[in-house]
């Protein structure tokens, strides 16, 4: 049975685990590519348009922002926009072309 002590180095030996296998992640996708690709899932046509559109420019204005502060890990912010037209079976569809032939890292939308 473990006492008090051995339950904190236990601890301690998993976070510090944690935190090494996350920075290691972290740069071995920053070594992919000289952007990170974002993709950006707002109805640009369609019944939604009116209301998503707004949606869309925001995203972009974030990115903006974000490129010109450097970047996130010195790569900028690539956004991908797609347009699923208010078609909810095409979000669908849009999702996995974004992650499966555009390979984004991340998807603002839906």
């Amino acid at each position: 049975m473990m006492n008090r002590r051995g339950n904190l180095k236990a601890l301690a030996s998993a976070a510090a685990i944690s935190a090494g296998s996350l920075t290691f992640a972290i740069q071995a996708q920053a070594q992919e590519g000289n952007t990170i690709k974002v993709g950006v899932l707002h109805s640009l046509s369609g019944t939604m348009a009116i209301s998503e559109t707004v949606l869309k420019d925001t995203v972009l204005m974030a990115i903006d922002e974000i490129n010109a502060k450097g970047g996130v890990l010195g790569k900028k912010l690539e956004p991908v926009i797609v347009d699923p037209a208010s078609n909810w079976p095409l979000f669908a569809e849009k999702t996995k072309q974004l992650l499966g032939q555009d390979k984004v890292s991340v998807i603002f939308g839906c």
